[in-house]
């Protein structure tokens, strides 16, 4: 579990642990994960940057300890809102480090034990920002239409291995670094915003579950759909603002 000291990463190692999962939790901050693991029943911290080049091989070896892996979950990530003009290329590059590289790179370290793991499953946390792209966020869209479209391609490569690629995508949750109090505090915004817990239900469907994909809240799965039917009228109406649905946070985990 990547991206475990906060927000959606804490809540779904918790989930895990609480169904009965032996979890290796996975972030930069080690304070977080072992405050966080003393108060689980089976978790194991790995303080890290999963943008460092030894990462992918320091994970595999400690999962290699346990024998068997039967999910991975790449959610680590971060959002740093800008315009391309004012910020370039190198505001790009800084996002799909993380978001996307880094996910995928882990990925390639732990896919042989997955599959000698299999049933086993990996799940993507994406963003309803892989399908919707708003102003001063398109370097972090980028990041995640990467990320949603390698899950795609890589779900239909992995399944005769018996590994299943499910993906999340979050819209609006309430986390540490995107607090949503504007959204929460409006009563007719507030039923847009979500909880790390849902996703993190959202999660176990996506991997164990065995679905393709889910959205949280289930609903911006129209916003999907409206790109495709009406983009004009989606280009209007994100047009006015910047706020960024997103499972990442300025600080990252």
């Amino acid at each position: 579990m990547t991206g475990a000291s906060s927000g959606i990463g804490e809540a779904t190692a918790r989930r895990l642990d609480a169904d009965g999962w032996r979890t290796i939790v996975v972030a930069r901050r080690g304070d977080r994960l072992e405050g966080l693991a003393g108060q689980l029943r089976d978790a194991h911290p790995l303080a890290l940057d999963l943008t460092a080049e030894d990462a992918p091989a320091r994970v595999r070896e400690r999962v290699e300890q346990e024998g068997a892996l039967h999910l991975l979950v790449n959610n680590a990530g971060a959002a740093w809102r800008g315009r391309f003009a004012e910020t370039g290329f190198e505001h790009v590059r800084r996002h799909m480090e993380l978001n996307f590289d880094a996910a995928a790179r882990l990925t390639e370290a732990l896919l042989p034990t997955l599959r000698r793991s299999a049933p086993s499953s990996i799940v993507n946390v994406s963003s309803t920002a892989a399908r919707v792209s708003r102003p001063k966020s398109g370097a972090y869209s980028v990041s995640k239409f990467a990320l949603t479209a390698w899950t795609d391609s890589l779900h239909l490569e992995e399944k005769e291995h018996g590994v299943h690629v499910g993906m999340v995508l979050p819209g609006f949750i309430a986390t540490e670094g995107f607090p949503q109090r504007e959204l929460r505090e409006n009563a007719r915004t507030r039923w847009l915003v979500s909880t790390p817990e849902r996703v993190a239900e959202a999660i176990l469907d996506a991997g164990p579950g065995g679905k393709p994909e889910r959205y949280v809240p289930r609903i911006y799965w129209l916003a999907a759909a409206a790109r495709v039917l009406a983009p004009g009228l989606i280009r209007r109406a994100t047009g006015g603002g910047a706020t960024t649905p997103a499972t990442g946070a300025d600080e990252r985990d």
